[in-house]
């Protein structure tokens, strides 16, 4: 068991935690929508795709994205897990991002998507 994300407290009021599976999902939305230098001791953690929103939709930001995310991933995450692929559309307005990873521990397959209006 790992603690939550954001941290909370639970009914006992300890500190909630959950499986290891939702903390790497977790651990990877951190990822995703931390703006690099926002974190003091880590000032390149991050993918700073919120900073995305303003920039026009294309393919071509998608390819970007795509590759960000998988190197940041794979810099950050990688002793946890693997990652299988990066998919990233811009359909419309929006920027739609599917992770396909296995966990390492468990080589269990494992599927995260978001979207994210741009």
């Amino acid at each position: 068991m790992e603690f939550g994300y954001p941290l909370k407290v639970d009914k006992k009021g300890s500190t909630a935690t959950v499986s290891e599976e939702m903390h790497i999902l977790q651990m990877i939305e951190q990822l995703l929508f931390t703006v690099p230098g926002e974190r003091v001791n880590r000032p390149t953690f991050g993918t700073g795709i919120n900073k995305l929103i303003f920039a026009p939709n294309s393919n071509e930001l998608a390819a970007t994205t795509q590759f960000l995310i998988q190197g940041q991933l794979q810099q950050w995450l990688g002793n946890l897990i693997k990652v299988e692929s990066v998919q990233v559309t811009n359909p419309d307005s929006t920027l739609a991002i599917t992770i396909q990873y296995r966990v390492r521990q468990t080589q269990q397959l494992q599927v995260a998507s978001f979207t994210k209006v741009v």
